[in-house]
């Protein structure tokens, strides 16, 4: 993973992020699933390349090419058809499309890192969630009363507000977490999804190689190449004075500052957890 690392920071960062990825993919195919016989000694597990070109239609060269990140003119067509075979869902799909055809884009704006007033005073306006504002490194931009109450943003220096940092190298998110090899692993899938979407964006680079220094569980995991967008879901939380909270929750992106994403738990009204909420925030208005 440290040598796929290197390349990346190397500037032969799509060759490998296309390759590798294929690669992971191809693994987790039994040829029998796909209609091939399973019979033969095979040195990797999962489909050839070979077979993989075969079942989406195109030639071996042209194939390996594609893994290779030679292929930055391949056609929608080839790509959907490699998607077939190798069974990538609609973020796989995405992600595939951005490493195999990478486009540089531009770095974040002016400000970008700053929340504008109007959504801080929506999130404060959000009294009964717990809600912050992440942008596209993950990092925490800005939360309301309850959403630092529940996550203890306030307690970190400003260069560690950051939900992947938090995960991995700070001590207290695995405590915060009880399912914690859970959120580490999506996680690293949702940091992958921006990583290939912002390439070119060196403090994001950064950020992946400080990781991949200081924490061998990140390490592991991102070598996984596993990508997932997190628009919602359901996060489980030990807080030290609320106790388990279970935390459905909602994200936003804001059209104004589409690289900024509101996240806001919302917990059923009436449930146990709900409760501990308005009783954690009635001890925050204190």
């Amino acid at each position: 993973m440290l040598l796929a690392y290197d390349r990346h920071m190397n500037g032969d960062r799509t060759e490998a992020e296309v390759g590798d990825f294929l690669r992971s993919r191809r693994a987790r195919i039994r040829p029998e699933e796909v209609g091939l016989p399973a019979h033969g000694r095979r040195r990797v597990p999962g489909l050839r390349r070979e077979e993989v070109a075969q079942l989406a239609g195109v030639s071996v060269d042209y194939y390996i090419r594609l893994e290779q990140g030679r292929g930055t003119s391949v056609s929608d067509a080839v790509l959907d058809a490699v998607a077939r075979v190798l069974r990538l869902d609609e973020t796989e799909q995405a992600y595939l499309r951005t490493v195999a055809r990478p486009r540089r884009r531009p770095g974040p704006q002016a400000g970008a890192s700053r929340v504008r007033p109007g959504v801080q005073l929506l999130l404060d306006a959000m009294e009964r969630s717990a809600a912050f504002v992440l942008g596209r490194r993950m990092d925490v931009l800005a939360w309301n009363a309850l959403g630092d109450a529940v996550n203890g943003f306030s307690r970190l220096a400003p260069a560690e507000r950051n939900m992947a940092r938090l995960v991995f190298l700070d001590p207290a998110g695995r405590e915060l977490y009880p399912e914690w090899h859970a959120v580490a692993a999506q996680t690293v899938a949702h940091l992958r999804v921006h990583a290939g979407r912002y390439a070119d964006d060196p403090e994001l680079c950064a950020l992946v190689g400080e990781l991949s220094v200081r924490s061998e569980d990140f390490r592991r995991l991102w070598a996984d190449h596993e990508v997932r967008e997190c628009a919602y879901g359901v996060k489980t939380v030990r807080h030290p004075v609320a106790g388990l909270l279970t935390l459905p929750y909602e994200t936003m992106t804001t059209p104004s500052d589409p690289e900024q994403t509101i996240v806001a738990y919302t917990p059923e009204p009436g449930s146990e957890t709900a409760e501990r909420l308005a009783l954690l925030g009635s001890w925050v208005t204190l």
